[in-house]
């Protein structure tokens, strides 16, 4: 069990490409939120779930956050979540990513070392929801969110941050036809998720814009 890094699990609530709440969603015998808090537990000893300031109330089994300012997207969600942070990383993911890897997120977690940001780069780019960030991005996503800035990548160009980029190939050596960075935003990518469980076989990743 990690504990000089905390979880934080982005559960904003909105869905707009779902057409409907995406957390509740199952893909196997759990909803999407459920699968992918297991994941995170099971990882590191402490795990927050961050949600919209306008989001119901969510029943969860670790601590629930609203965001520090609305309507800052993924950005603001990672912001909150180094705010309640004692440790000096967080590890950030959507609960929309149904297959996360403990075996992905602990290697990302050893590169961490002298480095504030470490990120996979595979063939959809950065996956900015899937990352470790250190308390030193907090002044600068601070002044991102004041100049409406809101591009969470944008921090991987900031002169003051070292970041640490890993390629999809080094990610496959680890677990090969890992699927840790599919995100369901869509009717289609919840189908092409239910029937991966099903079949067990591989499946195309996809990443919201």
């Amino acid at each position: 069990m990690i504990s000089d890094v905390t979880g934080i699990l982005l559960a904003g609530g909105r869905s707009r490409r779902m057409g409907q709440d995406k957390r509740f969603l199952s893909v196997g015998e759990e909803s999407l939120l459920n699968r992918s808090q297991r994941v995170l537990r099971s990882v590191f000893s402490r795990v927050y779930i961050v949600i919209a300031q306008d989001s119901e109330n969510l029943d969860a089994e670790v601590p629930v956050l609203r965001d520090i300012v609305p309507g800052c997207g993924s950005l603001g969600g990672l912001f909150t979540g180094l705010k309640n942070s004692e440790t000096s990383h967080v590890f950030l993911a959507s609960c929309d990513m149904p297959f996360l890897s403990p075996k992905v997120i602990q290697f990302l977690v050893t590169q961490k070392e002298s480095v504030d940001i470490v990120i996979v780069r595979n063939d959809e780019g950065l996956q900015s929801t899937h990352a470790l960030y250190s308390r030193k991005c907090l002044p600068i996503i601070a002044d991102m969110i004041h100049r409406g800035r809101l591009r969470i990548r944008d921090l991987m160009n900031h002169p003051d941050l070292c970041v640490r980029v890993i390629e999809g190939k080094e990610i496959e050596s680890i677990e090969p036809l890992s699927q840790s960075f599919m995100n369901v935003n869509t009717p289609a990518d919840l189908e092409r998720a239910q029937g991966q469980t099903i079949t067990g076989g591989p499946c195309r990743h996809s990443m919201e814009p």
